[in-house]
């Protein structure tokens, strides 16, 4: 066998090994829910600020003025 031949052959063997390789999967799946989790947030404090804003801020500033 030539050293190419041996080459390809052990890069093939090192793909098959890297693509059933599965230990990162649970980090990333963790690492998107917290992402899915953190955006909901986000866009619910977006949505609720100014209501809540006006609710409570601006009636705490009235008694205070």
């Amino acid at each position: 066998m030539t050293e190419m031949q041996s080459l390809r052959t052990a890069a093939g063997r090192e793909i098959v090994r890297f693509c059933a390789d599965t230990r990162g999967a649970t980090a990333i799946e963790y690492a998107m829910i917290a992402a899915g989790v953190g955006a909901f947030i986000a866009a619910t404090v977006m949505g609720l600020g100014s209501s809540l804003k006006e609710t409570f801020y601006d009636k705490l500033a009235n008694l205070f003025s």
